[in-house]
Formats: C-alpha cells, sequence, structure tokens
C-alpha cells in the first residue's frame, strides 16, 4: 500500500482529495497526511478560515478516521520534521501554491506527482484554465506530471485531452479537472502499488507558455473589445475574480458585474420579433441597445453584440436579466463604462 501526502487549497483540490478518500481501500492507497495553506481571516469578525482542503480533511479526522493536517507559511526545516515522521511514499499536489524544494521532495522515495489542467506544455503556472477559456483554445487536458524544482517541467504520467464548447466557466473546467484528475491518480498509484514503482513518464515537448496571477482589475470589462473576447472574459473569471463594468454618472459611479453573458448570433438577430435594429451597429460600444425578453440585454462591442443574462448592481444581490430590467429604469440606451 503507498503511503501519500496529499498537498493542495481550493475547491477544486478539496474535490480530488474527497475522492481519493473514498476510494484508497480499492486502489491500494493510504492517505497518511494533508499539507494545505494556513487559515485566512474572513469576514466581519476576522474569524480563521481553513482552505477547502482543510476543512475537508478536518471533518474527515473529526468523523473518526485518523489525518493530520499541516498548515506551514514555509515549507521550511520546521515543517520538514513535522512532516518526515508520517513516512509518506509520495506526494501528490493538485493547486498548492508553492514550489517544493530539493530538501522537501528528498522526502518521498516514489518523489512527487501533480495534476495541472492544461496541455502541457502550454499554460505553465498558477492559472492554467483560466488562461485557455480567454484565449478562446478548441482544446485543453487535464495533465499528471512527475514534480520537479522548475515549475511545471516534470515528465507526462498521463493526460486526458478535452474538447472545449466555448461554453465552460473556469469554475465549472476546474471541477471537471478536479474529477478526471482523481481517477488519474488513483490509476497511476495503483499502477505503482503493483509494480513497486511509479512509472518515468515522457518529457514535455513543444514551446512552453505561462500563466500570471489574475488581479480583480483584470475583471474589468472593456467594451472596445469584441463581444467574443468579452464573452470569453467572462466565463474565465467566473467565479472568481469575477467581471465588471461601470454604470451610472460620472459623479456618481456604480459598479456593474457582469455574471452570465453570450455571443447574440445571426439566428437571434433574424428571430421573430428580434428587436435588432441596423442602426445598432452604428451604437458606440457600451450602449445598451435593448431589452429582449427571450434571450436578455443587448449590449453594444467593438465587434458584435453581448446578450446579457445575469448581472448584479453594486451592494445588492445577484439576479436574472428580467428581475434586473423590472427594477432598473432607463437602462436602455445607457452608456456602460
Amino acid at each position: 500500500m503507498i503511503k501519500v501526502l496529499y498537498a493542495g487549497s481550493p475547491e477544486s483540490a478539496a474535490e480530488t482529495l474527497k475522492i481519493l478518500l473514498e476510494n484508497q481501500e480499492k486502489y491500494g492507497i493510504k492517505i497518511v497526511g494533508v499539507l494545505t495553506n494556513p487559515p485566512t481571516a474572513k469576514g466581519r469578525h476576522k474569524e480563521l478560515t481553513p482552505t477547502p482542503v482543510g476543512q475537508l480533511a478536518l471533518d474527515y479526522a473529526a468523523s473518526g478516521n485518523e489525518l493530520p493536517v499541516f498548515t506551514p507559511e514555509h515549507l521550511n526545516a520546521d515543517a520538514r520534521a513535522q512532516i518526515e515522521p508520517l513516512a509518506a511514499d509520495i506526494l501528490v499536489c493538485f493547486a498548492y501554491g508553492h514550489i517544493f524544494g530539493p530538501k522537501f521532495l528528498a522526502m518521498f522515495k516514489m518523489g512527487g506527482i501533480n495534476l495541472h489542467p492544461s496541455l502541457l506544455p502550454m499554460y505553465r503556472g498558477c492559472t492554467p484554465v483560466n488562461a485557455c477559456i480567454l484565449n478562446q483554445d478548441k482544446e485543453t487536458a487535464f495533465t499528471i506530471q512527475t514534480l520537479s524544482l522548475g515549475m511545471d517541467e516534470g515528465n507526462i504520467l498521463a493526460q486526458k485531452k478535452v474538447s472545449l464548447t466555448g461554453t465552460e466557466t473556469a469554475g465549472a473546467l476546474l471541477n471537471d479537472a478536479a474529477v478526471s484528475g482523481a481517477q488519474l491518480i488513483l490509476d497511476l498509484l495503483c499502477d505503482a502499488d503493483k509494480n513497486g514503482a511509479l512509472k518515468e513518464g515522457v518529457p514535455q515537448s513543444g514551446e512552453p507558455s505561462y500563466t500570471q496571477i489574475i488581479k480583480k482589475e483584470d475583471g474589468k470589462i472593456h467594451w472596445a473589445s469584441s463581444a467574443s473576447k468579452i464573452d470569453a472574459q467572462i466565463r474565465a473569471y467566473t467565479p472568481d475574480p469575477g467581471t465588471y463594468c461601470v454604470t451610472g454618472t460620472d459623479e456618481k459611479p456604480e459598479t456593474l458585474r457582469i455574471l452570465e453573458a453570450q455571443v447574440l448570433g445571426d439566428d437571434k438577430k433574424s428571430a421573430q420579433n428580434s428587436p435588432y435594429k441596423p442602426e445598432f451597429e452604428n451604437a458606440a460600444p457600451g450602449t445598451v441597445l435593448a431589452f429582449d425578453k427571450p434571450t436578455g440585454i443587448w449590449i453594444k462591442t467593438a465587434d458584435g453584440i453581448l446578450v446579457v443574462r445575469k448581472l448584479q448592481k453594486q451592494g445588492k444581490n445577484a439576479m436574472g436579466y428580467k428581475d434586473f430590467m423590472n427594477g432598473t429604469r432607463d437602462f436602455i440606451g445607457s452608456l456602460l463604462k
């Protein structure tokens, strides 16, 4: 039986851990510890809140299962001293958020493996799912690679290619990666348990590309972009950090979050009772053109019309476009910035 230290932090990594925990006996593995980021202060009272991975592990331990949780600020000698007694055979990582040094990796006789949701060597780094949606790629992959000292440079052990439809959000695609990646990890570890070693894998080939940390301001919509690009931006930043624009007056601007949208197709323009007018094409980008009950709120972009279906006013709850229009006067004809 292979003893595993699992490292991860966000919701998607918690889903993968959940699947691994549920299938330990079947696949010949044992999760002997969990490594995650420290709790963060949240809410009005700044209560310390564990990461989703940390919370799942704590709940699992509270139900009568032994599962130590480690939350070091840094992977230094003190952290190694806490983890080394576990005698884990392998480190399994998904979205932990730290680079492992040579002394840390040396604690595991089988080394470490990492779930990276991209078609490596494309999109190395911390935001591969967001990047493939932003770039409107037709294909991505969920990849298991060996952990190396360089960022996402390890050999490819397993890879599941995934076709993209152009409707995925980052949240949904990460969830798919969590589920599919968990199965790839289980199959690899089961094979390693039977053969006594992890397979070598295949070196990455091709020109690598790298992703960047996403900031809140990256969610600002620029209506001078195309409708397809803005649609991709909305999906890439759902659920975090979200996308927004500015409405209201210069004296009293308000943030308007755009939560769900789609590009207006030619079939919607020509549909019976469509509000489309040829003069819409001459409107300034950001102009709210029309309210169409079957589709949504039409907004002009530099190239095409974006149909908004879910919005959130500043300080208000999210709502569908029909409810939004019921409570928003003079929105049609206004200019979003």
